[in-house]
């Protein structure tokens, strides 16, 4: 067991077993030992690959659809223009030029943010951002955003956010908790809390004992943060991440090093710990503060943008490894056994407002 499980046991021993939600927020952000204090996870020699590092034409198209809700909710200025959770600050880079290119009217009248708690991670942004030609502030939440219309993105940040788990035995639905064996080492077992069957979605208080519910409270309070700040201020947001259009049960709590899979309690803080995103929680979350809200995969979001179009365009003009290596990151973000069906996108918009491509999403 590392350093930072010993710390985690510690705590087990002195006052019983903790919850999923807690293992998770300790082995993601403790000060001394937490992964996204001490380590850059992102790209080929970190554990995991993000879209926006796959290819330009992701940030590209993200680009395009901004400009497309920009122009929607009436073209105001100034407006802020904000990713939330921006990792390297690869895809920022990416919107920030394209939106200079077909949008100067935009890119003269915008504030350029990024949400990021992470110093370390802030340097990192700093310099991926440091020849954007750009003015950038940085925010560790978004309530000290500029108090005017919001123009927000955010790729693989809810499913960073802890989650809880809860395990139906004699027909009531128990916290899944995090204990220690006989031999010292993490297991799962059941702790004290209890789920009302009225706070899960219709036919769940059905499901066989044995099954497992997830619920992650403050991935909607960041909703509702985020929804709160569009009401008052106008604007429009596009949210990615792996997970689900629909509620359902089962457990998703996975762990990724080194991009492969690893038990969840093998090397705390050294691995990502993540679980699927409940698009529809999300969703409903931004219907009820008063918006429109409308999800779809990620494969439809970009295909409907010109994923296909724009790859062409690139590939004119490049050599064949080039042309390889274009067809592959397509089928990357958009095939239905990679990226593209695994990930969906999240459109928050004004009541009454729909943008392509969610002009068909329920």
């Amino acid at each position: 067991m590392n350093r930072l499980g010993e710390k985690i046991a510690g705590l087990i021993r002195a006052a019983g077993p903790i919850s999923v939600a807690d293992y998770m927020a300790t082995c993601l952000f403790d000060p001394d030992d937490g992964y996204y204090t001490t380590r850059e996870p992102f790209g080929v020699k970190g554990d995991f690959i993000t879209a926006p590092e796959v290819s330009q034409i992701f940030g590209e198209l993200v680009a395009v659809w901004l400009v497309q809700a920009w122009e929607a909710i009436g073209r105001s200025a100034p407006v802020t223009l904000a990713e939330i959770g921006p990792g390297r600050g690869t895809l920022t880079k990416d919107i920030v030029r394209t939106v200079a290119r077909i949008a100067p009217d935009l890119a003269a009248n915008a504030t350029v943010a990024l949400i990021e708690a992470s110093p370390r991670l802030t340097e990192v942004q700093r310099q991926t951002l440091g020849q954007s030609g750009v003015s950038i502030t940085w925010h560790a939440t978004p309530a000290s955003l500029p108090n005017q219309p919001l123009l927000i993105v955010g790729n693989e940040i809810f499913d960073a956010l802890p989650f809880r788990q809860f395990v139906k035995a004699d027909g009531k639905w128990l916290e899944r908790a995090v204990g220690l064996d006989d031999h010292g080492q993490f297991r799962f077992g059941i702790g004290a809390a209890t789920l009302d069957s009225d706070a899960l979605p219709p036919g769940w208080d059905n499901a066989p004992d044995g099954s497992i519910a997830e619920i992650a409270p403050p991935r909607e309070a960041l909703m509702a943060d985020i929804a709160g700040r569009l009401v008052r201020d106008g604007g429009a947001g596009l949210f990615f991440d792996y997970g689900h259009l629909r509620p359902g049960l089962g457990d998703t709590f996975q762990a990724v090093r080194k991009h492969r899979s690893e038990d969840v309690f093998d090397n705390p803080g050294e691995a990502d710990l993540t679980s699927h995103v409940d698009f529809s929680a999300l969703a409903g979350t931004a219907r009820a503060l008063g918006l429109a809200s409308h999800a779809i995969t990620q494969a439809d979001f970009l295909l409907g943008m010109g994923l296909l179009e724009r790859a062409g365009r690139l590939g004119e003009n490049a050599d064949a490894a080039a042309r390889e290596n274009i067809s592959a990151a397509v089928e990357r973000l958009a095939g239905p056994e990679q990226m593209g069906g695994l990930f969906k996108a999240l459109a928050v918009l004004p009541k009454g407002l729909v943008l392509p491509p969610f002009r068909n999403a329920s």
